[in-house]
């Protein structure tokens, strides 16, 4: 399969952004979106269409579940919003209801070069309920992950540095959520340490250990200051869901922090489930994961997010079976 198809299943603000996002790269050649408000789909194909002239010509519409026989990737948007006072637990189980709707109806159309890509929230958690209910193998469910809270600590510590973003790495791993993990012994800039740089550069600040801790507060609570400020986020979302697409189908081999699903990590202390750790992603979806010498501190909080984790994935046992 030679397709650069891909279609959105959600058309609410982090799928039209998602659309537009695509619609401006040159790496996919059609895009199909689908939602339940068949309406909505047709006014943003429309939209996006009337704007073909300034962009690479794709082929752009309002789809069907049909349209994945010829996709090369599925993006799973849609859910529903937490109501006031709810508990993320009963958000969960409502996303599942929504899940069962979408699997069921993707299941017929399935086929072994499909790759699907799980975006909504609590996202670890959906992308192994995915991964579950379809039965195909796990390379090829992948979830958005920390893909996006990495790129939000890769400008936090730009803002604090002075020093372009993209030559700063570093990840956010484990749930895309609260018990998230800052991997600071693993983070560099131009080949240096954090630590090494700071010194270099008179910037000592920024290596504390408390200064880092309250920059890791900053990306955890990013997505909680804008949906205050905005009421929800689509931008950076849609271009860090955009990033692992074009990474999947230019066959980048690129590292990214996906979830993925963990067999038998950290010394076989948690296994089967989904969370984010570097993985290099290409056109078979994820070819592999790479094992990080992390610190003491790290790896017990990576442990710690992964049994949170599971926790969250026994509770919902029963819609599993």
């Amino acid at each position: 399969m030679k397709t650069r198809n891909v279609v959105i299943i959600g058309d609410g603000m982090v799928g039209s952004t998602l659309a537009y996002t695509l619609l401006m790269d040159n790496t996919v050649q059609g895009i199909s979106i689908v939602d339940v408000n068949k309406e909505k789909a047709e006014g943003d194909a429309l939209d996006l269409i009337h704007g073909m002239p300034f962009v690479s010509p794709k082929n752009v519409k309002a789809g069907t579940y049909a349209d994945i026989e010829h996709a090369r990737i599925v993006v799973i948007t849609a859910g529903v919003a937490q109501k006031e006072g709810e508990t993320r637990i009963d958000l969960l189980k409502r996303n599942l209801k929504v899940f069962d709707s979408i699997i069921a109806s993707m299941k017929p159309y399935i086929h072994k070069e499909l790759i699907v890509l799980v975006v909504t929230n609590p996202v670890d958690i959906l992308t192994y309920y995915t991964y579950k209910k379809l039965g195909i193998p796990s390379y090829r469910v992948i979830g958005s992950g920390t893909v996006l809270d990495t790129a939000r600590l890769k400008s936090i510590i730009s803002e604090e540095t002075q020093v372009d973003p993209r030559n700063i790495h570093t990840y956010i791993l484990g749930e895309h959520g609260d018990s998230e993990v800052a991997a600071w012994s693993v983070t560099n800039i131009g080949g240096l340490t954090l630590e090494q740089f700071c010194t270099d550069e008179n910037n000592s600040k920024v290596k504390d250990s408390f200064h880092l801790g309250k920059l890791h507060e900053k990306v955890k609570n990013a997505a909680y200051e804008i949906i205050k400020k905005k009421g929800s986020t689509y931008y950076a979302v849609g271009l860090a869901v955009n990033k692992i697409i074009k990474t999947i189908l230019s066959d980048t081999s690129s590292i990214l922090t996906v979830s993925t699903y963990i067999t038998d990590e950290f010394d076989g202390e948690i296994s089967d489930f989904y969370f984010s750790l570097p993985a290099v992603v290409g056109a078979r979806g994820i070819e592999k994961v790479l094992h990080l010498k992390y610190s003491v501190e790290e790896y017990k909080g990576l442990i710690k997010s992964g049994r949170t984790l599971k926790a969250l994935i026994n509770e919902i046992e029963n819609e599993l079976k």
